[in-house]
Parts: C-alpha cells; structure tokens; sequence
C-alpha cells in the first residue's frame, strides 16, 4: 500500500477494488467505494484520515457533516463509530454522488441504513446542539470559519480541515508577518477556540494525501 497515490484525482472503479485486498475496515470501506465509482482516490482517503483522528477524541454524539459534498466522512465517521445514532449530511445541493454512495454504502453496513441523512441547507441554517460532533474537509475559506462560529455557538465538538486561505481572515495579530497567511489563519483559528473556552488538538493528516492538511480537533473543556 506504501506505493498507492493516495493523492490521485483518478475516479475509483470497479477495477480499482483490487487495491484494496485487506480485511481492514479502511479496505472495506475503499471497495464499497470503488463500487460506487464516483469519487476521487484522494476523496477517500481525506474522509478515512480525517475520520479516524477525530473518532480517537471525539466518540457517539449525532455526526454532521458541513458543507459536506458527497458524504463520505459522515458515513466514515459512522462506521468507526457506531455508537453515533445518526449522521447529518449539509450542502447547498446534494450532488449526484453522495446518493450513489449512500446506496452502495448502505449495502455494505445496513445497519447505518437511514441514520445518515442528507439535507440541502446553507450552513447557517442548520440547527445544533452540545451533543454534535460537527466535521468539515475543505469548506473554503470563510465556509471554515463559519463552521467553527456555529459548532462554538452550540457548545458542540468540532473538527475542521481548512483549505483556500489565501488572505488572512479575521485579526491575526501581526502573524502573518511572520508566517504565511495561510497558517496565520489557522493559528487565529486555535487561538479563537481557545478563547471560547475549547480545548484544541493541531493535527495533520498524511501530505501525499493533500497539502492542505491541517486538522483542528476542538471540544470544550469539560465537556
């Protein structure tokens, strides 16, 4: 598996299941994908590394998924972790491959059949609780930092893998005079957590997978 791109841009196929012999439940998880044949190899593994960082902080409570595209890290979040009675799935509009999935995915788990469930809404209309477990893989820009102001907003656990911050976002005091902005944002991103009273783990998933690869775990202290 060493040698496997997991970068790649290439559709998983049918005929891509053969990388995936294992009897792990990433292996398994990556053949019902290739069944599926919509998505990325890359997509695949960003849901399955992000998943399984956050499960290690953060388990049960109902998953959603923000600005959450196809799904797949609602349903990755799931199958590490059973004990979340449902998983909601939030975007501007559903795109024919978080159904595809759905269904594939369905098959292979059915007891996750009907605890994952899709909803077309903006992410500011979406209502949440201190019981969620709220993620989100690459919500551009601003889209992160919305994510975060809700989930802090309810109380709820968050974990987010920005991407796209060309230009400093909120007040950075002076980091990005010494840092790339990029970072300064996310800097600022931990110290605001930290100031609403979350404790916040800096982690990153594997670069061949993406560049943008800065993972922020935060739950509130105490919580």
């Amino acid at each position: 598996m060493n040698s496997l791109d997991h970068g790649s841009k290439n559709r998983l196929t049918g005929r891509s299941a053969a990388l995936f012999p294992g009897t792990s439940l990433r292996d398994r998880l990556a053949r019902a994908v290739c069944r599926a044949g919509v998505l990325p190899r890359k997509e695949l593994f960003e849901a399955w590394e992000v998943a399984r960082r956050v499960r290690r902080h953060a388990r049960g409570g109902r998953v959603v998924d923000l600005a959450a595209g196809h799904g797949l890290l609602a349903w990755a979040m799931l199958v590490l972790d059973d004990t979340s009675p449902e998983a909601l799935c939030v975007d501007v509009r559903e795109p024919p491959s978080a159904a595809k999935l759905a269904a594939v995915l369905g098959e292979e788990w059915p007891r996750l059949r009907g605890r994952v469930r899709y909803v077309e809404a903006r992410v500011e209309d979406v209502s949440l609780t201190a019981g969620d477990v709220v993620v989100s893989a690459h919500a551009c820009g601003g889209l992160t930092d919305l994510v975060i102001d809700r989930a802090v907003a309810a109380g709820a656990v968050v974990a987010v893998l920005p991407c796209c911050q060309e230009q400093p976002l909120g007040e950075l005091a002076g980091l990005d005079a010494w840092v790339a902005p990029g970072l300064a944002v996310d800097l600022e991103r931990v110290a605001r957590l930290r100031r609403a009273g979350y404790h916040v783990r800096a982690q990153t998933i594997p670069e061949d997978v993406t560049p943008k690869n800065r993972l922020l775990i935060a739950r509130p202290i105490g919580g």
